[in-house]
């Protein structure tokens, strides 16, 4: 046989990359060999191990795994990266394949997906599960455009976290912008979208399916 696939997981929780790794390493041709919790361990765990497939979530503190894609791949054009992420979103898919991630699977399809999809990666061919295969497919049967799929990553990982309630300073924090930098893509993002508030922007993100809407809690 011959040499193990070599794995980098990135994903916030602890427990979750204890699962993936012990899911993976139950086959012989593919190894995890390092792990981060964030985007910004996870580009210096990429440095340090030069992984053959990164696996990222999402959704994680600070910059999201969208983000860290551009980064990893504007370091190494070459570079091999599978979204695995809770978001059966055709916008999240697009955003990620435009940063330039090979792969997307959901966290709720089966765990052979994962497995097949982090060896279709390595092995150059690009990897969708079947339910986001069947939601960009129909998006583009429906000719679903979103005004959204209109932002770059970086945007679109700073509209994130404006949906999120992060303070300019926040973001600032985590893309290591300056806050006035921030608050240009911010009104850019606005501009893009049509709309004039915070308010039409979270209405407009709930309307595409990137918020989930409140819900009342019933009487005790």
């Amino acid at each position: 046989m011959g040499t193990a696939i070599r794995v980098l997981l990135v994903d916030d929780h602890a427990i979750v990359r204890q699962g993936y790794r012990r899911l993976i390493e139950m086959h012989d041709d593919i190894a995890v060999v390092a792990e981060a919790e964030d985007a910004r361990s996870g580009y210096q765990a990429y440095k340090d191990a030069a992984p053959d497939v990164v696996v990222v979530d999402i959704s994680m503190p600070g910059r999201g795994g969208i983000d860290l894609v551009r980064q990893i791949r504007q370091r190494d054009s070459a570079a091999r990266v599978l979204i695995f992420t809770m978001h059966a979103s055709a916008t999240y898919a697009q955003q990620a394949f435009r940063a330039g991630a090979r792969g997307y699977v959901t966290k709720s399809s089966p765990p052979d997906i994962l497995v097949s999809a982090i060896r279709s990666v390595y092995a150059g061919r690009p990897a969708l599960c079947a339910e986001i295969n069947y939601i960009v497919a129909t998006s583009r049967l429906c000719d679903d455009a979103s005004p959204v799929d209109e932002l770059s990553p970086r945007e679109f990982e700073i509209l994130r976290m404006i949906l999120e309630a992060k303070s300019t300073e926040e973001i600032a924090k985590a893309f290591n912008l300056s806050p006035k930098t921030v608050a240009n893509y911010h009104y850019e993002i606005k501009s893009k979208l049509g709309v004039r508030s915070d308010i039409e922007l979270v209405y407009l993100c709930m309307r595409q399916g990137l918020v989930a809407p409140v819900v009342a809690p019933g009487p005790v």
